[in-house]
């Protein structure tokens, strides 16, 4: 986030660079700067004549090329935006030539989504230093709450912890999907209020009592009928809760708790465990009520629950049964 606003303060300052490569597995913040380079580097009267978007997959280098070398009309430059240019990847050492030479009345920008160029090329090389190389990476989901509290900063919310967790189980590391999420909320809740679980349930449709975060939570108070009345929930929603994602969050915990129980700081935790701080008392709990033996247990079940899940010598087995199976095996 960083980077992306010192190349957004470079462009308010004029420091305007004649290449923007844009690239990565996280499109978010790709399409953001690609939208704000379309929408601030010209003024509406020179964009008509003097901006053009083009298709990675309806053009070649060459026809890119050559409508970046043209000249502005009655501006001072132009701007050339290729959308999925990840379509060029296989003559994308082309550009090589326009790189080491770019038209300096052009603004070239270049939405590479989902893919990286290799940093040794040689094409990578001289548009790093004749324009801006920009790598848009993945967030771990662990980085996701964090990421959300700064977003509904800026735009003068606060989020409490559970409701950035809600968030983040129920969309994962999916930046977009989160963000027009947060742009829903912002419509309708008043500037300087928390967004809540409450506003997460009503607004967004995730259950703030019944989703894998509260599943967890149970399982670590060792709450079985709060656990399996979530688990017969997920049975009867199962589009909405798959098993591979249950158990594979339910996986991550006891993970996380064997790891727990192997720290001699706990002081530590939060870091080591990447967690907020904020839910430490849940594994907290979870310790005192599985000793490290029985934790070693439960995770080697959940890998055979989670090969069933996906049909590993359990194709007949309902998601209900199986959800039922590895709460059994988990509280026994």
């Amino acid at each position: 986030m960083d980077e992306v606003l010192a190349i957004v303060n470079d462009i308010k300052a004029g420091n305007i660079k004649p290449i923007y490569f844009l690239m990565g597995e996280e499109p978010y913040y790709i399409d953001k700067l690609a939208e704000y380079i379309e929408d601030n580097v010209l003024t509406e009267e020179e964009k008509g004549f003097n901006q053009m978007v083009l298709y990675g997959k309806d053009v070649s280098v060459e026809e890119v090329v050559s409508s970046a070398r043209r000249y502005p009309m009655m501006a001072d430059r132009q701007v050339v935006i290729v959308k999925e240019a990840q379509e060029l990847a296989r003559t994308i050492d082309k550009f090589e030539a326009y790189a080491e030479n770019p038209q300096p009345t052009t603004v070239l920008v270049l939405a590479y989504k989902y893919k990286t160029l290799d940093k040794r090329k040689k094409v990578t090389k001289l548009i790093n230093k004749t324009g801006v190389v920009f790598e848009s990476k993945k967030l771990y989901e662990n980085q996701v709450g964090d990421w959300i509290k700064r977003v509904l900063s800026g735009k003068g919310y606060t989020i409490e912890p559970k409701a950035a967790a809600m968030l983040v189980e129920f969309l994962g590391n999916d930046l977009s999907r989160i963000s027009n999420e947060l742009d829903k909320l912002a419509i309708i809740i008043p500037k300087g209020n928390a967004v809540t679980p409450q506003d997460i349930e009503e607004n967004i449709g995730i259950s703030k009592d019944y989703n894998i975060f509260e599943l967890r939570k149970a399982i670590g108070q060792r709450d079985q009928l709060k656990a399996y009345k979530i688990a017969d929930y997920f049975s009867q929603n199962p589009k909405d809760n798959p098993l591979v994602m249950t158990t594979g969050l339910i996986f991550s915990f006891f993970s996380q708790l064997l790891q727990y129980h192997g720290l001699k700081d706990k002081s530590m935790a939060a870091k080591v465990l990447k967690v907020n701080p904020y839910f430490l008392k849940d594994y907290d709990i979870a310790l005192r009520n599985y000793p490290m033996k029985k934790v070693s247990a439960i995770v080697a079940t959940l890998k055979d629950i989670d090969l069933k899940s996906k049909g590993v010598g359990g194709n007949s087995i309902p998601q209900g049964d199986l959800l039922k199976e590895m709460l059994v095996k988990i509280f026994n």
